[in-house]
């Protein structure tokens, strides 16, 4: 397949979708150029699995011919998308990572996937997650496990896996993923690109979870104006979504061109006395100190005493996904990955009363969080405490792999206690390890403040960018 030789890389979303409505560029160029990479690429990095190549440059012929007659469907007209595959596509596969999963074609699609489609933009593939979005690491039976664009013997992180990689390796403009205790921020971090989990309800979900309560859709990109145009377009109610919440009552990306207010930022260097990887302290501290040197902010370091809600955490994920799942897998759980096939064995301990007191836990812990933001307008942390690890491992050495019931949670304890509180919470990149990894630092603001945090997060990378860092696979 031959790219188009005046596109050296492939533009963001915002600047594709610019290049297609003036006319510079067409979605035939921009599907074949996205086609090229993931030839190129995906079979080192297992991003995506499958890609609908046909219909894809089908679909980009017609919008290619609508937009000459000034006909665009909406702002994402011909720009190409990798959609994570827990989302359900109408017609299309939908393996959930799972070999359980291989023959699954849903009839119906998932809201997202409605506006995405309804705002112009192509289908070009699903992008690898690991079996039903369970882990933050990138292991998978169905894909191959995800490797690292900066390092492909690395882990990706989770669990959506392809996504992040995809995005970081320009296989695509952008992509979605979802976040049920980490799983957009974490393989943002660790493949160097933007990412946030909005307010609980902010993006409809659907089909109905068993985690519910922690579990959050949104986009995943280069820059954190491409993802607050996706979360102007996919915000919103939905009758299939009961958690979802009113239209928003401003443009996130018109507020990411406004001039950044004074605000009060709390710094935390870590939570719950986890140790830090020095570098990554190091690292994370310069980038607070650089932005409280550049912006209209108040940065205090802040030790906070909240209790770690581990426990919380793993009796709601595993009560909920656990038996969920295994009722309806109780006999296929030799095709599962262990890592799952272990948790829905372990949700057989938990009783109706253990699953309620976590309930309860998640409220009081949701309280003490919410109160920080009397007090503050913004949080401040590492992303992750450590730097990615080996691609087929399931943690990093010297950390917990195997115990527990939810065992990846021991390495991303600074992700999942914003799941359970439902907060926006953001993950950009900050800088980089002497070996050239990328370094997430976490943005988390008040419930429901998502075009704030999407703000701040503009203010940042205007100060110190990171998307003209490219991974070294893709330098000449």
């Amino acid at each position: 397949m031959n790219a188009d030789p005046s596109m050296s890389t492939l533009p963001g979303v915002f600047d594709a979708a610019e290049a297609i409505r003036q006319g510079v560029c067409s979605p035939v160029q921009l599907v074949e150029q996205s086609l090229l990479a993931i030839e190129t690429h995906n079979p080192t990095l297992n991003a995506f699995g499958d890609v609908y190549a046909e219909s894809a440059l089908q679909h980009a012929h017609t919008l290619a011919a609508q937009a000459r007659a000034g006909q665009l469907r909406g702002p994402l007209h011909g720009v190409p998308f990798g959609i994570k595959d827990l989302f359900s596509t109408a017609g299309l596969r939908t393996t959930r990572g799972s070999l359980t999963g291989l023959d699954h074609v849903p009839s119906q699609d998932a809201p997202i996937i409605r506006r995405l489609k309804d705002a112009g933009a192509i289908i070009l593939g699903k992008t690898a997650t690991t079996e039903f979005g369970w882990t933050g690491a990138s292991t998978s039976r169905v894909f191959g496990n995800g490797r690292n664009p900066w390092n492909p013997q690395l882990t990706s992180g989770g669990s959506s896996s392809g996504s992040a990689i995809a995005v970081a390796a320009r296989m695509v403009p952008g992509t979605l993923g979802s976040d049920g205790g980490g799983s957009v921020r974490i393989p943002a971090a660790f493949c160097g690109v933007f990412a946030m989990k909005g307010t609980l309800g902010r993006i409809p979900t659907w089909p109905w979870s068993a985690t519910e309560m922690l579990s959050h859709a949104g986009p995943i990109t280069r820059t954190v104006r491409d993802s607050a145009l996706l979360f102007d377009i996919l915000s919103g109610p939905d009758p299939l979504d009961h958690q979802a919440l009113p239209a928003l009552t401003e443009s996130c990306l018109a507020r990411c061109d406004q001039p950044l207010g004074p605000l009060r930022v709390a710094y935390c260097p870590t939570l719950f006395n986890t140790p830090v990887d020095p570098v990554i302290a190091a690292t994370v501290e310069a980038a607070v100190y650089n932005l409280a040197e550049q912006l209209p902010v108040t940065v205090t370091t802040v030790n906070l005493d909240w209790q770690d809600p581990l426990s919380t955490f793993e009796t709601l994920w595993v009560g909920g996904r656990g038996i969920a799942y295994g009722k309806s897998l109780a006999d296929r759980l030799d095709q599962l990955d262990p890592g799952f096939a272990a948790l829905i064995k372990r949700s057989a301990e938990y009783d109706l009363g253990d699953y309620l007191t976590a309930v309860q836990q998640r409220a009081q812990f949701a309280n003490q969080v919410h109160a920080l933001f009397a007090d503050y307008d913004v949080l401040l942390m590492p992303t992750l405490p450590i730097l990615p690890f080996p691609a087929d491992r399931v943690a990093p050495e010297g950390w917990p792999g195997e115990e527990g019931a939810v065992p990846w949670a021991r390495w991303t304890p600074f992700t999942y206690p914003f799941n359970i509180t439902g907060n926006p919470a953001a993950s950009l990149p900050c800088g980089f390890s002497p070996n050239g990894l990328p370094i997430g630092l976490q943005v988390v603001g008040p419930r429901f403040a998502d075009a704030q945090v999407l703000q701040f997060c503009a203010a940042v990378e205007a100060i110190a960018p990171w998307d003209q860092h490219l991974p070294p696979l893709l330098k000449p």
